[in-house]
């Protein structure tokens, strides 16, 4: 089984690289993002305690998060895999993963980190904000805090992961076929 936690700020191409992972190798997407703005658009208490955060660009509580993880994965117990985007977000959230998969008698096999230039992270937030109308895109401000909690909770989580072994960094800023190509390299060479 493959259980994959793609990594990377807003903006890096998490979302577009897991649906071309999930199509080839056939891997369960656990997206939070999108779990969460279901829950948001179906005005949900979960999602009204959650917009509550996000509209600040902050992060979603740890116990509202791994609830709905582990849902997802018991809904799917015998899938060829995981694809985990945007989930874990902070070296809490990555022992309760560890803990949970434990349970499950599965792992994290690999994560793959998608390197991107904030600046360049910045405009096509801001470009996905206008064509898709999502608030935590079209402003500069709300962005930028994005990446300030991204920078002290999020990105400590390479080292986590560098220090099991299972840490991959590759370049973001090829076109999305490159990336992707870079990305099924790894992927290939796990059991």
């Amino acid at each position: 089984m493959k259980n994959i936690v793609l990594f990377g700020p807003p903006g890096a191409g998490k979302g577009t690289q897991s649906e071309k992972l999930i199509e080839k190798y056939k891997l369960i997407h656990i997206s939070t993002g999108d779990i969460l703005r279901a829950e948001r658009a179906a005005g949900t208490v979960l999602g009204k305690k959650a917009n509550e955060f996000i509209e600040k660009g902050e992060l979603v509580p740890d116990e509202v998060v791994i609830g709905m993880v582990s849902n997802k994965i018991d809904e799917n117990k015998n899938s060829s895999g995981f694809i985990f985007d945007g989930f874990p977000r902070t070296n809490a959230q990555a022992v309760a993963l560890d803990k949970l998969l434990q349970k499950f008698s599965l792992s994290i096999s690999k994560m793959i980190a998608l390197e991107v230039d904030e600046d360049e992270l910045t405009k096509r937030l801001l470009l996905r904000g206008k064509s898709s109308g999502r608030a935590d895109d079209q402003s500069e401000e709300t962005i930028r805090n994005r990446f300030r909690v991204y920078n002290n909770e999020t990105f400590p989580l390479i080292d986590f992961y560098k220090k099991q072994g299972k840490y991959c960094g590759i370049n973001g800023m090829y076109t999305i076929d490159e990336v992707f190509d870079d990305l099924c390299k790894i992927i290939e060479v796990i059991n």
